[in-house]
């Protein structure tokens, strides 16, 4: 498999359902992320923790995709994240938008660094994460 191929693979998942999304991640995997509300750095471990709130949060946690590109064991995404909440689990929203940078390893997630911003849903913005760019 291609290192895009990989990472397609996670990001085709719904993490809100997904119980194997683990099996996606080198087990020393880092991940560098830069939010609206802070710097954070999760290993192994914080990213299933991360996970399960995710699971306990919300019906469904989905990506779509707008650009994905690969350079040798790197790709990056551009997406936006979309979540049904247990609040309102006949209503799928966009939460934010994401860019996010992997190098695969061994067949896996190994390092990654994600800026995420909240969302902005005017309708120039959100047509321009409809351009797909695979």
């Amino acid at each position: 498999m291609t290192a895009k191929t990989i990472v397609q693979s996670f990001y085709d998942l719904d993490l809100a359902t997904s119980e194997n999304a683990m099996d996606k991640f080198h087990k020393d995997c880092e991940l560098h992320w830069n939010s609206s509300t802070g710097f954070t750095k999760l290993n192994y471990n914080g990213i299933d923790e991360m996970l399960k709130g995710v699971r306990e949060s919300y019906h469904s946690f989905t990506y779509k995709l707008s650009h994905l590109l690969e350079n040798d064991n790197t790709v990056t995404a551009r997406y936006t994240v979309y979540v049904t909440s247990i609040e309102r689990p006949d209503k799928e929203d966009p939460l934010a938008h994401f860019i996010s940078i992997w190098e695969v390893k061994d067949g896996k997630l190994y390092k990654g660094w994600e800026m995420s911003q909240l969302l902005d849903e005017t309708p120039e913005n959100i047509s321009s994460y409809s351009e797909i760019k695979i």
